[in-house]
């Protein structure tokens, strides 16, 4: 059975540390990391941990002591990477329509570098030629993932060079002499389909013989993770054997066997999250009863921009009479966590907990309505430490600048 942190757990560190408060398991993270290497130990498998799910830097630390690479959307969580511990060639660093100021100085960190664009790959070549590898993100038009907002692969995707242009990749690799190491896709999040993946190793795999120096297929992230009672997240055991099956029949065919690299960011530490929170009113509404919570959109937005399902407990009286309630925020924005929602009976001062709040909740967390940003803990070895105070107003106020009279 999973690791996870009781209701009695969650309790005690809400009333330690004050609400709102996102929890994370530290020892929830190590599991999925190791179900991850073993669903693919008969490969040669990397991971890298998508870190724009969370990346607080002492679960980046934790990360690296399981023995995780990590993966990162940005110059500035690059850095945080490389603060955290990680060696250089354990960083990976895929752009997305970014100045070629940011490859520039990924470059000069020494991290790997994935292109998502014939400008910048263009450009590259011109300073580097042959002399540092290169990872090419295509878009291989594969309509995958949760919603259109979490779908990256497709046509009309702003991701990638559309594989249609391949003709000007290879023109500029021959131009400009490059060493292309690596190939990479990420069709979007939350598939659960291993045809998905399939598919996109299909595309690239058509593309090998005209890349002498390949090395890596790189196939992104994207599991599936179940959000709701009794769903069903990617088998990744079963994508793990279609994996091996897949390369063992291009490592005869072209007579070099390829590495496979992986960037899961959201099965990592999504289920490893809770966020408590606790109810401030009741209010009546005709037949809807409405209880209003000391956070909002500021703090988790997925309910709101994704549409997305967070399972939802009353963990102060988990045993009460089942109600039904609609879960709704403090900020002055319609932000509503939850509709129609069964719980046990609600009192105001009551806790709630939200499950699978370790990918993109605190990380899309914002000051609006100038409220605070909630405090982080990371519980490890059953110790709740705090890893991330609450805001202050001096926090808000720090990169203002006041214009004297």
């Amino acid at each position: 059975m999973p690791q996870v942190l009781s209701h009695q757990q969650l309790l005690e560190i809400a009333n330690e540390f004050g609400t709102p408060l996102y929890i994370y398991h530290a020892e929830r993270i190590t599991e999925q990391y190791h179900r991850l290497q073993e669903a693919f130990k008969d490969t040669d498998a990397t991971f890298f941990y998508a870190c724009k799910a969370l990346t607080n830097v002492n679960v980046l630390k934790h990360l690296k002591h399981i023995g995780c690479n990590i993966d990162c959307s940005s110059i500035n969580e690059v850095r945080l990477a490389l603060l955290a511990g990680f060696e250089p060639e354990r960083v990976l660093y895929t752009s997305n329509n970014i100045a070629f100021s940011e490859i520039e100085e990924a470059v000069s960190l020494g991290v790997h570098v994935n292109i998502d664009s014939v400008s910048n790959l263009q450009k590259f070549g011109e300073r580097y030629g042959h002399s540092y590898p290169v990872g090419i993100r295509l878009r291989p038009n594969i309509m995958a993932g949760g919603n259109l907002k979490i779908s990256t692969g497709h046509n009309k995707s702003k991701f990638g060079i559309p594989v249609e242009d391949i003709d000007q990749v290879l023109s500029v690799m021959k131009e400009k002499n490059l060493h292309v190491r690596t190939f990479h896709i990420h069709t979007g999040s939350e598939i659960k389909d291993v045809e998905v993946f399939a598919r996109g190793m299909e595309v690239l795999f058509d593309l090998i013989r005209h890349f002498p120096e390949l090395e890596v297929i790189d196939l992104g992230g994207g599991f599936k993770v179940p959000y709701t009672p009794g769903e069903e997240g990617t088998d990744v055991e079963r994508l793990g054997k279609r994996v091996k099956e897949e390369f063992d029949t291009i490592a005869k065919k072209y007579g070099r066997r390829l590495k496979v690299w992986f960037e899961p960011g959201k099965f990592l530490v999504s289920e490893a999250g809770y966020f408590v929170v606790q109810v401030n009113v009741l209010k009546q509404s005709g037949d809807i009863c409405f209880a209003g919570v000391n956070s909002g959109l500021n703090h988790l937005i997925r309910p709101m921009f994704y549409g997305s399902y967070h399972h939802i407990q009353n963990i102060s009286d988990p045993g009460g009479k089942p109600e039904t309630y609609h879960i709704v925020g403090n900020v002055c924005e319609t932000d509503t966590f939850a509709e129609d929602r069964v719980l046990p009976k609600i009192k105001e001062g009551d806790f709630l907990v939200f499950y699978n709040a370790g990918a993109y909740g605190f990380e899309m967390a914002s000051n609006y309505n100038s409220r605070f940003k909630p405090a982080e803990v990371l519980v490890i070895n059953n110790k709740a430490r705090l890893i991330r105070r609450r805001d202050t107003l001096e926090d808000i106020l720090a990169t203002q600048v006041i214009l004297k009279d």
